[in-house]
């Protein structure tokens, strides 16, 4: 697989991600968002809630799901990220998690999302 279509896999995980989220009651504030130096692929909110999303998208799982690849250091560069967002949008969110949006498909483009909610905390 070549990187532009990666690009093209992650780009459309994404969507399908943020279609998701939405038909679940979500307002998506913003898409790939960078705030100092850091990318954060969705920020939702849900009534008080904001939500930072990460999506993993994937092929197949021949290194198990999507999911496992927000490791250690992936969430603390997001969870600088959403500190860094709040700030610069004087944001009062009543409530902020961190979730992660798992995104797969298979030979027949048959599409499965699964949608980790309070995936982890600051710090973890």
């Amino acid at each position: 697989m070549t990187t532009d279509d990666r690009r093209a896999l992650g780009a459309e995980g994404e969507l399908r991600a943020a279609e998701y989220l939405a038909r679940r009651g979500w307002r998506i504030l913003e898409r790939n968002a960078r705030v100092e130096g850091v990318e954060i692929d969705m920020v939702a909110r849900r009534g008080g809630l904001v939500a930072f999303v990460e999506v993993k998208t994937r092929r197949v799982r021949r290194f198990g799901g999507p999911e496992l690849a927000v490791d250690r250091r992936k969430r603390a560069r997001l969870a600088r990220g959403a500190a860094g967002w709040l700030r610069a949008r004087d944001a009062r969110a009543r409530r902020v998690r961190f979730d992660v949006v798992a995104v797969e498909v298979d030979g027949e483009r048959r599409w499965r999302i699964r949608h980790w909610e309070n995936a982890f905390q600051a710090g973890d």
